[in-house]
């Protein structure tokens, strides 16, 4: 079954990758151990293939895309998302997995997979990076934006997790097995965000 491929009956701890082809790979991969899960750093198909779970970090959205091509990862990990593999997606990786972008490069492809538009940098360049305090999923977090995206509009089945300013925008969102923020809990050594996702993980 989707989801449950590396864990042995009656494990509670869920296998978790990292895409690591741009970001904070070793971040997010000591804050997933932190949260309870097994985790390590994906590069290839079978590593891919082996997992419960992934996490897209941050980085450049396009420049992601086009390494995820060039290493013969895009369209797998286009399959284990539409087959149900749970992910998170941080920044950059909140855009991959939209199904829509604004103020995208020609051409750029996203792996997709959560019914919203998200668009590129909308709070700004490298130098309007800034912190804020906001409610996630009912809990406070202290959220790290660097040129960050935000999501302009949801589907039905997309549940808003989080909201910043200016303008009250959408910073995290999940549907179904997928979640995303706008934002790099991998920064602030605060785990809650990371244990959601391995919580995710448990429930499916």
């Amino acid at each position: 079954m989707v989801g449950t491929r590396t864990r042995t009956e009656g494990s509670t701890v869920p296998s978790i990758g990292v895409l690591a082809l741009q970001g904070d790979v070793r971040e997010h991969v000591r804050m997933l151990q932190e949260a309870g899960a097994a985790a390590a750093p994906v590069r290839r198909p079978a590593e891919l293939d082996a997992v419960d779970g992934l996490v897209i970090p941050g980085g450049e959205s396009t420049t992601m895309w086009k390494l995820a091509e060039t290493f013969d990862m895009f369209q797998p990990l286009r399959m284990r998302i539409k087959e149900g593999m749970p992910a998170y997606g941080s920044c950059a990786g909140m855009i991959m997995l939209a199904d829509r972008i604004e103020d995208g490069v020609a051409g750029q492809q996203t792996i997709g997979g959560i019914d919203m538009v998200v668009r590129r940098n909308a709070f700004g360049r490298q130098v309007d990076s800034f912190e804020e305090d906001l409610d996630f999923a009912g809990e406070r977090v202290h959220a790290v934006f660097i040129r960050a995206p935000w999501v302009e509009s949801v589907g039905a089945d997309v549940e808003v997790l989080g909201r910043a300013e200016p303008g009250d925008r959408i910073v995290a969102v999940r549907q179904g097995p997928l979640l995303a923020t706008s934002f790099h809990p991998e920064l602030t050594g605060d785990t809650r965000v990371h244990r959601y996702f391995v919580d995710m993980l448990r429930e499916l």
